[in-house]
């Protein structure tokens, strides 16, 4: 089978499957793993408290393109993405490790831009940047790896969904997609709207104080919106072993994109991808109590249910049942 036969999550499975097979229990470091293939972060017990780990690689003309992008702008979001992960588990980012490979006749400006970027969102967040590797290719690839921990005993994982649970999302959606678009199709808005639909995209802020709430108000199931709205709610809905019911109606839609992309901002919305809030679940009274802590909007969109795992259904105001392709990032396999 090819690896775009089997998709990324399907090889993500394989890969699980030959770790957990060929792991030694007996080793202090699978003892001491809490979570490990299948989350946002990789989580373990250190001496003194839970420690974090994730890494993300943005690789030229696959997740960025400098015709649409500055250096600098690429610094900021090939940190962002991986702050994103540990914000989805609760945690505090504290290092970084960057590895870089780069065609050589790139100008070193370039790459000081990018790192003038990285220190940007990195000091931001009080994150450290510590080390990394350089290597030379004939396209520009960065991996980011990032390092954090936990104040909590537990950390937010995609696994803990409940049948009653309410959904909930920080922020508005939609809004990255259509800053792609936007930068993809030069679509010309006043200044206003340009730039909040390219920081969308380009330079999107990790909701790290938001997951450190959700994880103090005993929140335990959520994931960052990466992949896109359902494609995101159906990992949880996967690991979780349960379904959800969504009502495409509740779904926060900033005001510049309803104006401005009439005819798809729900379709931007739901599958659109990277926007890098916070999608969780938890019970109503916990919802109320989080939406009093912390500034950003949060909007109830759905609930989980009983019934297949991973299955996500799509409803109106009135709970008619609306017919609904999924969408979303997925390597190998995405068209989006």
């Amino acid at each position: 089978m090819k690896i775009s036969e089997l998709g990324e999550f399907g090889l993500i499975g394989l890969l699980a499957d030959i770790v957990d097979r060929t792991k030694n229990p007996r080793d202090i470091s699978w003892q001491r793993l809490l979570i490990g293939i299948g989350d946002d972060a990789a989580a373990w017990q250190g001496d003194s408290s839970i420690q974090l780990a994730t890494t993300d690689s943005l690789i030229q003309d696959t997740h960025f393109d400098l015709n649409i992008t500055t250096w600098e702008e690429l610094g900021w979001k090939a940190i962002a993405v991986n702050l994103s992960d540990i914000s989805a588990m609760g945690g505090i980012p504290i290092f970084a490790l960057i590895s870089l490979a780069l065609p050589g006749e790139l100008e070193t400006g370039c790459i000081s831009g990018l790192y003038q970027g990285m220190a940007q969102i990195a000091n931001q967040f009080g994150v450290a940047i510590v080390g990394g590797n350089i290597a030379s290719a004939s396209k520009t690839m960065i991996t980011v790896t990032v390092l954090g921990s936990l104040e909590s005993k537990s950390a937010l994982t995609r696994s803990a969904a409940v049948p009653g649970d309410q959904v909930a999302v920080t922020g508005y959606l939609g809004l990255s997609a259509a800053g792609l678009k936007m930068l993809k199709q030069k679509l010309s808005f006043d200044a206003e709207t340009s730039q909040l639909l390219r920081r969308a995209h380009l330079q999107p802020i990790p909701r790290i104080k938001e997951g450190q709430v959700l994880l103090r108000h005993e929140v335990r199931a959520a994931i960052d919106i990466s992949d896109g709205l359902i494609a995101d709610l159906t990992h949880i809905c996967k690991a979780s072993k349960v379904s959800a019911k969504i009502n495409k109606d509740s779904v926060p839609i900033h005001p510049i994109l309803q104006s401005n992309f009439k005819s798809d901002c729900q379709q931007l919305a739901l599958s659109g991808g990277e926007d890098y809030e916070l999608l969780f679940t938890a019970s109503s009274q916990v919802i109320n109590q989080i939406k009093q802590a912390i500034s950003c909007p949060v909007t109830v969109i759905g609930e989980i249910t009983e019934g297949t795992p991973g299955q996500v259904t799509l409803s109106d105001a009135a709970g008619k049942s609306i017919p609904w392709q999924q969408g979303g990032w997925e390597h190998f396999k995405s068209k989006t």
